[in-house]
């Protein structure tokens, strides 16, 4: 049987990275809502997992979710939608963060690498500044923005 990676919260995700880290193992932070899990966000995923050894996701709270996508979102609650990143065989921790961005969970694992997907540049990360800032490097991956839970909200409800 295989088990899904933990989901942690803020306390248990600052010591897992750092135990981890202690092991000489290096971080990728990849985070996102995951609304609707579709393939972008496999694909994304998995090419962030690629850049180390540690593939930690952090995802959006409902409340966050709420704000970034409007009225009606996220269709799928946060416990949830961790528990369906958790799955993921390249996934090795998941966290629920609550603040608009994700700059907080950065200074706590201290990745050494945060991926965004393809609608940023390295330029235009929100959080690049703090990533450098604490010796990391961010990198874009994943394949274009082909694909999006809004879009599949929309389809659904035609």
């Amino acid at each position: 049987m295989i088990t899904p990676a933990p989901i942690l919260d803020r306390d248990e995700i600052t010591r897992f990275a750092a135990e981890r880290r202690a092991g000489e193992e290096s971080i990728v932070l990849a985070n996102g809502c995951f609304d609707l899990l579709h393939v972008g966000h496999v694909r994304y995923l998995a090419e962030a997992k690629a850049l180390g050894d540690v593939l930690v996701v952090g995802i959006n709270s409902d409340r966050q979710v709420a704000k970034l996508k409007g009225p009606g979102r996220p269709a799928v609650p946060a416990e949830e939608r961790a528990e369906l990143i958790a799955s993921l065989r390249f996934v090795d921790a998941v966290t629920i963060f609550d603040e608009p961005t994700v700059t907080e969970l950065i200074l706590a694992i201290r990745p050494d690498v945060h991926t965004k997907g393809t609608d940023y540049t390295e330029a235009n990360v929100p959080e690049r500044d703090v990533v450098l800032s604490i010796g990391g490097r961010v990198a874009i991956v994943g394949d274009p923005k082909d694909h999006s839970s809004s879009d599949m909200i929309d389809a659904l409800a035609r």
